[in-house]
């Protein structure tokens, strides 16, 4: 099971990401945008997330994800870290909230990292 450290390696692990403090948490940014928070002592996990997307990962799954109050208003979903299946299901949800921040030169650099192919 994932848990904090993961997060950390993980992200950290996604190019050009750097770790701040803010807000008295930990939170990962890529070329200085924030693309994830490690907030309510590091149990959870704040990343960005389409409002559509989100509110279907929680009406899914309403075990893992969930969306703050304050949060409500933007783009953002949390989950609980020791809801996650495995470290590939929390690298997912590091890279596809890394692909949403992250800038077009990076994700040109990137392809693997890129946005997701269409079928």
């Amino acid at each position: 099971m994932p848990d904090a450290d993961d997060v950390r390696r993980i992200a950290l692990s996604l190019p050009d990401t750097t770790e701040k403090i803010a807000w008295s948490m930990p939170t990962f940014r890529v070329a200085g945008k924030m693309f994830a928070t490690l907030p309510e002592d590091e149990t959870s996990l704040a990343v960005r997330c389409p409002k559509e997307e989100r509110d279907e990962l929680v009406l899914a799954e309403p075990d893992k994800f969930w969306i703050a109050d304050h949060e409500a208003q933007f783009a953002w979903v949390r989950a609980r870290i020791a809801a996650l299946d495995d470290e590939d299901e929390l690298r997912a949800i590091l890279a596809d909230s890394w692909r949403q921040a992250a800038p077009t030169r990076l994700l040109d650099a990137y392809p693997e990292l890129g946005l997701p192919q269409v079928e």
